[in-house]
Order: C-alpha cells, then sequence, then structure tokens
C-alpha cells in the first residue's frame, strides 16, 4: 500500500503530539498540507515536519479540494467545528478527529450520519481504550473470565487555569465536556450502553477568575443497561502541575485497580489461592489509536472508536450538564 497522504486542521500545542506520531510512522503515512487561521501556525508546522515542503492553507475546504488528502487527523477546539467532517467525508477524506467531537448532539450526530455514509474511516481521539491494562480487562470481560462489571469509578483531576476558550462554558462545554470526557468514555467501553445519568456541577474555586463560566467540581453517577453503576468525579481545583485519571472496577470475579490505561492491578476476587496479575506497561496508546485507524483503512475493518462511538459518548456527557442544570436525573 502507498503511503497515506495526511494533513493537520488545527495547528495549536496539542497537534504537536500527532504530528510526531505521523511523522514516527515510516512510509504508512505522508504529511502533506497543514491548515490553521493562524497561518504562522500552520507554516511552523510545515516547516518542522516536512523541511517546508508541505502546503499551508487558512481555510479547509481549500485544503480539502486541493491538498489530495487521505486522511486528515482534526485538533480543533469543541467550539471551532464546523463542517469539516462532512466536507472531508464527501470527498472520501479518512480521519481522526479530538474529543469532544461537537459541543452539541444535533452536530456530533450530523458528523455520523455523512462519515457512514460516505464509508469513510474514522476514529475519535478516546486513546485510553488502548492502554494495555483497558485492553487486558475488556478481553476478560468480553471472554467471562471477569464476570459481569458492576461497579466503576473514575476521577480526573488536575488544577490550571488553561486556554480562555476552555474557561468558558459557550467553548469548552465545561470540564465534564471537554477533559473528564475520557472517564465517562471509559465507563462505555467496559460497562455497555449508558441509561441514565446524574450530576452536580459547582464552580467552587474560581468565581472570582474572569471568564471561568465551567464548574470546578463534579460528581457523576451513570446507570447502565446491565444494571451496573459507574461514578466519575473530576476538579480543577487539585494539585497544581498534576493530572491524575485513575479507576477501579468491580466485577463478579476480580477487582481491578487502574493507576492509569496502562497499569492496573487486578485481584481475583473468586479465587483466593490465584495470584494478583499486575499490569505495568508504557504502550504509546496515542500511536495504537493511530495504527489502528491505518489498519482499519488498509483492510477496510473498523476502528475502536468510529465517530458513533464519540457521538455517543458526547450525548452521555451532554445529559450530565443538562443534570447539573435541572437537579434531576437525565434518561438517555
Amino acid at each position: 500500500m502507498s503511503s497515506l497522504r495526511a494533513g493537520i486542521l488545527g495547528c495549536g500545542g496539542f497537534a504537536h503530539r500527532h504530528a510526531q506520531i505521523l511523522a514516527a510512522l515510516g512510509d504508512q503515512v505522508e504529511m502533506v498540507a497543514f491548515c490553521s487561521r493562524n497561518p504562522a501556525n500552520a507554516q511552523a508546522f510545515a516547516d518542522q515536519y516536512t523541511g517546508g515542503q508541505g502546503a499551508v492553507f487558512t481555510d479547509h475546504h481549500a485544503m480539502f479540494e486541493q491538498a489530495g488528502l487521505d486522511l486528515v487527523i482534526i485538533c480543533l477546539p469543541p467550539h471551532g467545528h464546523t463542517d469539516e467532517v462532512e466536507r472531508a467525508a464527501e470527498r472520501g477524506i479518512h480521519l481522526l478527529i479530538e474529543k469532544p467531537i461537537a459541543l452539541t448532539s444535533e452536530q456530533g450526530w450530523r458528523m455520523v450520519g455523512a462519515a457512514e455514509r460516505a464509508g469513510i474511516k474514522t476514529q475519535v481521539g478516546f486513546m485510553y481504550r488502548f492502554g494495555d491494562a483497558v485492553e487486558r480487562l475488556r478481553a476478560m470481560l468480553d471472554s467471562g473470565e471477569a464476570g459481569m462489571a458492576g461497579l466503576m469509578s473514575a476521577r480526573y483531576f488536575c488544577n490550571a487555569l488553561h486556554a480562555d476558550w476552555w474557561r468558558a462554558r459557550d467553548k469548552s462545554g465545561g470540564q465534564v465536556v471537554e477533559q473528564a470526557i475520557h472517564m465517562f468514555d471509559l465507563l462505555r467501553y467496559l460497562l455497555g450502553d449508558a441509561v441514565s445519568v446524574y450530576s452536580r456541577q459547582e464552580n467552587l474555586f474560581h468565581r472570582d477568575v474572569p471568564g471561568y463560566t465551567i464548574e470546578d467540581v463534579s460528581a457523576t453517577v451513570v446507570g447502565f443497561a446491565s444494571g451496573a453503576i459507574g461514578v466519575v468525579y473530576a476538579t480543577n481545583a487539585a494539585i497544581p502541575g498534576k493530572w491524575i485519571n485513575d479507576y477501579r472496577v468491580v466485577a463478579h470475579r476480580l477487582t481491578a485497580e487502574f493507576a492509569s490505561a496502562n497499569q492496573a492491578t487486578f485481584v481475583f476476587t473468586d479465587d483466593p489461592e490465584r495470584p494478583p496479575l499486575v499490569i505495568d506497561s508504557d504502550r504509546d496508546f496515542r500511536t495504537a489509536q493511530t495504527q489502528d485507524l491505518l489498519d482499519a483503512i488498509q483492510t477496510g475493518g473498523s476502528t475502536r472508536t468510529p465517530l458513533r462511538e464519540g457521538a455517543l459518548t458526547l450525548d452521555l456527557v451532554l445529559g450530565a450538564v443538562r443534570s447539573a442544570e435541572t437537579r434531576a436525573e437525565v434518561r438517555l
């Protein structure tokens, strides 16, 4: 298979990680185009990753029309999404899109419809699904070795002011929607279909920060079709300089303590004689996520996290926001 011609849409700080991954994939991918509203940012990417050979655009329509892309990496902030998925789909351009895919359910499902009608391969940036320990537990749940999962708790702790847009609810959706959404996606990945959500979200510590209109503490309970229960608690007022996300899963035959998506201890509660399983991996799950998309493009198979999964997780966190606003449980 010849190299896929790839472009990057949104040349901010986080896009560098995707560019580094593409650059390390050898002859599988060739970066040929970069698009940003700030042409200097796009040019900087072209200079750094293609020695100035990559084409520079300030409009994604022009990039899709002129660059001959096979693949686009979309690294836009939530409020920056417009019609880029629909236009990529029209041209048969496969895509990886960062989370959340939109700020409204309607826009998210329009993206899904366009991609599925066109038959393009898509991947949403929920990279923790590719963690070694998460992958191992999912396999044990699927095989029945772990029994049914009944309870999962997950936390997301940080303490930073982030970008101006991140602090504004109309631009980011809030910490649950833009950041802790990773934890909600893991709940869905391991526990199945969510059917209800109840959430409390408050701004307790940043009321005097101009433009800070999102929550900085939250706690959410999610109900699942199986009867399982998930709990996500998050804050932007914990330890400065630390980004903590960890989780615990109680299944019928084991309890899993995750320090990260790659590191966990599984205790087999149905067999006291069986030693715990310790997983301590350094897998680059973002690279694994990208490789999964490339494999799907090459084989015609499915990705682990297509746009449909991104829309379902988006609906869950938007349901949590509605619950916090109404102080009532929301059925999904």
